[in-house]
């Protein structure tokens, strides 16, 4: 028996008007990706800690190396002491600010990285 065409169904597809969310199953990531709220304050919390440990290296900078000009104009004849602490006496002091500050800033990273996966 061969159908009337104004009997004939027609399906219509569209976006599902309901999404399921998997209970108890939350990823931080998916709200970085899509940029909501939550996201944005976790990428906010990692940018305000890089900010502090480089805001600390760079006041520490400061004090190490602020007062040294103070310090050479109060003795104006001692022109190798000048070379000696600008060469030997300040160079390990920033070398060590500087591996305090990578290595702040990659715990910075690794604690955000284990904030956002999956575990």
């Amino acid at each position: 028996m061969p159908q009337d065409p104004t009997e004939r169904r027609v399906t219509v597809t569209g976006p599902p008007r309901r999404t399921r969310r998997a209970s108890g199953y939350y990823r931080p990531r998916t709200e970085i990706d899509e940029q909501t709220t939550l996201g944005h304050t976790y990428v906010r919390s990692l940018m305000r800690s890089q900010l502090r440990a480089g805001l600390t290296a760079f006041a520490v900078l400061g004090l190490l190396v602020g007062p040294l000009p103070l310090l050479f104009a109060a003795m104006p004849d001692a022109r190798r002491l000048e070379w000696a602490v600008l060469g030997f006496g300040l160079y390990a002091p920033l070398v060590l600010l500087a591996r305090w500050y990578v290595r702040r800033a990659e715990r910075n990273e690794r604690d955000f990285v284990r904030l956002v996966e999956d575990r």
